[in-house]
């Protein structure tokens, strides 16, 4: 159940840090009430203080690479502008979510969600081993018009400097490729002002209930270096986000009831003393306020203008998020007997952490050539991560086990025996993108008009994973890589405690022709559009993966060191390559009742890439060598949609209806006692979305402005089907490891919405303002396991079994309703406000997962309240 703390937004501060981030929002706030205090003897006030706009902003969007007003675009987007950014004091993933009623993500913590719109979700595994052996994100995600996604971890680009923020429901394959199979988020960056010299500086200061102070500081300047030829821009930002998650002091405990333990016949010494065979302890790890986060970048761009038909920009932008410790809270201890945990808290036996930075450099020009405007976009990224998370709760798996004791053996007189528990998983990728596209485009007034172009993409992501649950060292030899296998990262052989490691590199190429053509079937009133896009991807995976199953030399392994032998395969061997090509396409019927209402119907289709398992996920059922492969998935969307400003422009109402269907979906399963110790990716089930939604801007009076939506999906799974053969035959005796049909997606809930309120006034030479946001999601489902069920104290044994039993179980997540309440005034050149998130202190229930072999619940940071001063020039 979703609990309540109710508390101040303020408190004192307990540490040098909060004095700091204190002492920080108090010189902000007195340096405004000194420069308001000036500022009262004034006889005037300027216009940037006085205007208030008497409708709401007119909205300019380029969700299909033209410059259009969001009302005349026939496709569902949802977009905050720089400015409504700063007033919701957005500034990661996190903080944006609750402003988008059809988006929800899953997963563990910053930049490890999978993004979810319309609730087109199967649910998402944990973040290790993600990037090769994972589906590649339905949702794209863009930093202006470079594609970003890679499995399991979202880029969480930090939201400074952003021109807007904007989010195209439904499939966009036709203008942007594979990755925007259910939909695209775009991060648009501010460009360089080649007229005038200015800029911001933002100092903020928070306190979190339960947590450590955070405080930020973010700094943009534009310089016309040569007036109206050109200038450049440069953002730069440090943000530091207190922890507030407590590892709480604990010992882990083997015990007789663990799903393994069976294996090496031992049995368990309680009530006796915990000892190095049977336990662990957290003591010198165990701490408060373990996660804190850190954003820092920088962002350079140069524009030059060669005439008025041409232009060029330059773009270098560089980002280092390091996060630590774990961002979900563990209700209970793990085992048979469970204890529950403290609000907040979680037990974990060692280090965690996530290093995550990546660079981009991008290339756009501008051109015409004759009538035909031409634009190309060049972009080159490059992404590092470095992760580790404790696994201890491995122990208490299926054959956790095998690595970690050593059998009876009575002929001997020797009782088995186990070692420590202590584990954790450690992964390294890389990745690295080259994209470019060329596009020409006819004048936007013609009757006929087209927009068209050439896509390449060369997608690279290189990952190494290292299990380190082996404890029992003195038996195992130690594993590695054959010598010259192609696809590796690191050929050496691994730690004497690497139990297991997949270290393999994925990629495609992806060469692509779009076009889109629209026709006033009556000027002004009736338009036709059709697009396609033929699409040829070459993909392939190369590397190992490498088991110390079969190393053990108590069992007969004599070979050399490292040992490559039992269940380890050579993926490169296997020759994994696949090429798949063919059209997707879009067509749009567009009617104007009056200037101010349109109607649209849309017809719509997305994919995403095909990828690659480690091993056929059916050779442990019927023995043959099967498909590595899983193939493409795909969405058909049909919707019909609405765009109005009413009364006066002082409404806008926005909406659609859709109906889609999401077939072949690329489906995770983990369930070792059916498939084997592997993860597998398999395709699944057919589901249909039915849904709707509503956006609503408005502004009652020129003081008052309004803003809601609402959406609500209605999601249902068609069909079960089991595993198939190589051979395309249902295995014999095989059932269905998925939920019965009927059941409904992931992370889907059947309502969620957003609304705030923002009352701005003129007082002597001040603007105040008051703003409320109000966000509720509904409940949903954290996988489409068949087996649902709210987190317990059970859970943890009902979790294991199941994987062993190849059953999948869903969490029921609850309700969530949030408030946030923030006021502040600008004068002049100053502004300052505070702030109150989650004012009533609620624990949402993000995401519930049990990838680390433990029960854990991703929840909403508590309630934080801080001050900003932004100051431009």
């Amino acid at each position: 159940m979703m609990t309540k703390h109710t508390t101040r937004c303020f408190r004192p501060a307990a540490s040098s840090v909060g004095k700091r981030a204190m002492l920080l929002s108090g010189v902000a706030l007195g340096v405004v009430f000194a420069a308001a205090a000036r500022a009262q003897d004034a006889t005037t006030t300027t216009a940037a203080n006085t205007y208030k706009p008497a409708t709401p902003e007119v909205v300019i969007v380029t969700a299909q690479r033209r410059v259009q007003n969001l009302q005349d675009v026939p496709i569902s987007v949802q977009v905050l502008s720089g400015a409504t950014l700063k007033r919701l004091n957005i500034q990661n993933f996190d903080d944006l979510l609750p402003q988008l009623p059809n988006v929800t993500a899953a997963g563990e913590g910053p930049g490890q969600d999978n993004i979810v719109i319309r609730g087109l979700s199967l649910g998402a595994g944990g973040s290790q081993e993600s990037g090769v052996i994972g589906s590649f994100p339905n949702v794209a995600v863009y930093l202006d018009d470079q594609s970003a996604q890679v499995p399991g971890r979202n880029l969480d680009i930090y939201a400074v400097d952003l021109q807007q923020i904007e989010v195209l429901e439904g499939p966009q394959g036709t203008l942007f490729g594979s990755g925007a199979e259910a939909g695209v988020l775009r991060y648009i960056t501010n460009k360089p002002d080649l007229e005038k010299y200015g800029g911001d500086i933002d100092l903020g200061g928070a306190l979190t209930e339960h947590g450590n102070p955070s405080g930020n500081i973010d700094a943009t300047v534009n310089i016309p270096i040569a007036k109206d030829k050109f200038a450049v821009r440069i953002t730069a930002y440090d943000d530091d986000r207190g922890g507030y998650i407590n590892n709480v002091p604990g010992t882990f405990v083997r015990q007789s009831t663990d799903i393994g333990i069976h294996y090496a016949g031992y049995t368990n010494n309680v009530p006796g003393p915990p000892n190095g065979q049977n336990s662990v302890n957290n003591f010198k790890f165990a701490k408060n306020d373990i996660n804190p986060v850190r954003y820092e970048g920088v962002r350079g761009e140069a524009l030059l203008k060669f005439n008025d038909d041409w232009n060029v920009l330059l773009t270098e932008s560089a980002q280092r998020m390091d996060s630590q410790g774990v961002f979900y809270e563990q209700p209970y201890t793990s085992g048979s007997n469970p204890v529950k945990l403290p609000d907040l808290s979680v037990q974990t036996f060692e280090p965690s952490f996530n290093e995550d930075q990546f660079e981009n450099t991008a290339l756009t020009i501008n051109g015409r050539l004759g009538v035909l405007s031409v634009v190309y976009d060049g972009a080159y990224l490059v992404r590092h991560v470095s992760q580790q998370q404790d696994y201890t709760n491995y122990a208490r798996g299926v054959y956790g086990d095998y690595y970690q004791c050593q059998s009876a053996d009575p002929a001997k007189g020797l009782k088995a025996k186990c070692y420590s528990p202590a584990a954790t998983w450690q992964d390294h990728e890389q990745d690295s993108h080259l994209s470019q596209e060329i596009r020409f485009s006819t004048p936007d007034d013609w009757r006929l008009r087209a927009i068209g172009g050439f896509y390449y993409e060369d997608f690279t992501v290189a990952e190494q994973t290292d299990f380190n649950y082996l404890t029992d060292t003195g038996v195992f030899t130690p594993v590695g890589p054959p010598q010259g296998v192609t696809g590796v990262t690191n050929p050496n052989t691994r730690s004497p405690n690497t139990g297991f490691f997949t270290d393999a590199t994925r990629g495609y190429q992806q060469y692509a022709l779009f076009g889109s053509a629209d026709f006033d079937i009556i000027p002004n009133i009736l338009t036709a559009t059709f697009g396609t896009r033929w699409y040829d991807f070459s993909d392939y995976e190369q590397g190992v993966y490498a088991s110390s199953f079969g190393c053990n030399t108590e069992y007969g392994y004599a070979g050399p060191t490292p040992c490559f032998a039992g269940a380890s395969s050579n993926l490169t061997a296997k020759h994994l390559h696949t090429r798949t090509y063919g059209f997707k396409n879009r067509a749009n019927l567009t009617y104007k009742v009056t200037p101010d209402i349109m109607l649209y119907f849309t017809w719509s289709e997305g994919y995403r890439p095909p990828g690659y398992n480690r091993r056929p996920p059916i050779d442990r059922i019927d023995g043959e060598e099967g498909n590595y492969e899983f193939a493409s998935d795909s969405l058909t969307n049909y919707e019909v949609g609405y765009k109005t400003s009413l009364l006066d422009h002082r409404l806008i109402l926005n909406g659609a209806f859709y109906l889609e269907y999401w077939n072949n979906t690329q489906a995770s399963l983990f369930a070792p006692g059916v498939f084997g110790n592997l993860a597998f990716t398999v395709n699944g089930p057919d589901y249909r979305v039915l849904g709707t939604e509503i956006q609503a801007t408005g502004r009652p009076t020129d003081d008052l402005s309004l803003n809601a939506a609402v959406a609500l999906n209605d999601s249902k799974q068609l069909n079960a089907p089991a595993i198939a053969s190589s051979t395309g035959g249902i295995l014999p005796g095989s059932t269905s490891v998925f939920a019965p049909a009927g059941g409904t997606l992931a992370q889907s809930p059947a309502f969620k919405t957003s609304f705030r309120a923002r009352y701005e006034w003129t007082e002597l030479s001040f603007l105040p303002y008051i703003q409320f946001v109000l966000s509720h999601t509904s409940h949903e489902r954290s996988n489409v396991g068949g087996i649902l069920r709210s987190p317990g104290p059970d859970a943890q044994q009902i979790l294991i079994s199941n994987f062993a039993l190849g059953q999948l179980t869903a969490f029921y997540q609850e309700p969530i309703t949030r408030l946030d309440v923030s006021a502040g005034f600008t004068i002049g050149a100053w502004s300052a406000s505070v702030y109150c998130d989650n004012i009533t202190n609620e624990r949402g229930q993000q995401f519930i997962t049990a990838t680390q072999f433990v029960e854990s619940i991703i929840v909403d940071r508590p309630l934080t309240g801080g001050a900003r001063l932004t100051y431009r020039f």
